[in-house]
């Protein structure tokens, strides 16, 4: 099993501490200091091995705007920076979110597709084609024609 961030700057910093006196504070920070570059360091390793998979954005996803990671033929994934035709929740998971959760942190609409554009006009109009639109509102007013008689 490999070792957290946390516990990789915990280490660091005790070898630190061994070879010199320091102070509370300067453990502190030196804790944090080497948190936040090992951390830096991580997101660096994972655009750079998602380009050379098949591209990630050249910036840092952080720059990308919400509204423009989706995109026609792919989205974006705000968190690391991966393309996809979809977010999956498998993948949301592996950054310790929900479909509902990544929404909500980004700004999009609650029934916002995290899907290509492609991908979500194509299911639309399967779903047109299946008679989904009409069949939903007989459903719906079978459903109201059921509540006013009970």
């Amino acid at each position: 099993m490999s070792k957290t961030l946390v516990e990789m700057a915990a280490e660091i910093v005790q070898a630190q501490a061994a070879s010199k006196e320091m102070s509370p504070e300067e453990v502190t920070l030196a804790l944090q200091t080497t948190f936040s570059t090992l951390s830096s360091l991580q997101k660096d390793e994972a655009r750079l091995a998602s380009s050379l998979e098949g591209g990630g954005p050249s910036g840092s996803p952080i720059d990308l705007p919400p509204e423009k990671s989706i995109q026609r033929n792919k989205i974006i994934c705000l968190e690391c920076g991966q393309e996809f035709k979809m977010l999956s929740p498998k993948h949301l998971r592996s950054h310790g979110l929900t479909g509902r959760e990544y929404r909500r942190k980004y700004g999009f609409s609650l029934r916002q597709p995290l899907c290509a554009k492609s991908l979500s006009d194509r299911r639309k109009k399967a779903g047109k084609e299946r008679g989904l639109p009409e069949n939903l509102r007989k459903a719906i007013e079978a459903r109201r024609k059921k509540k006013a008689a009970s």
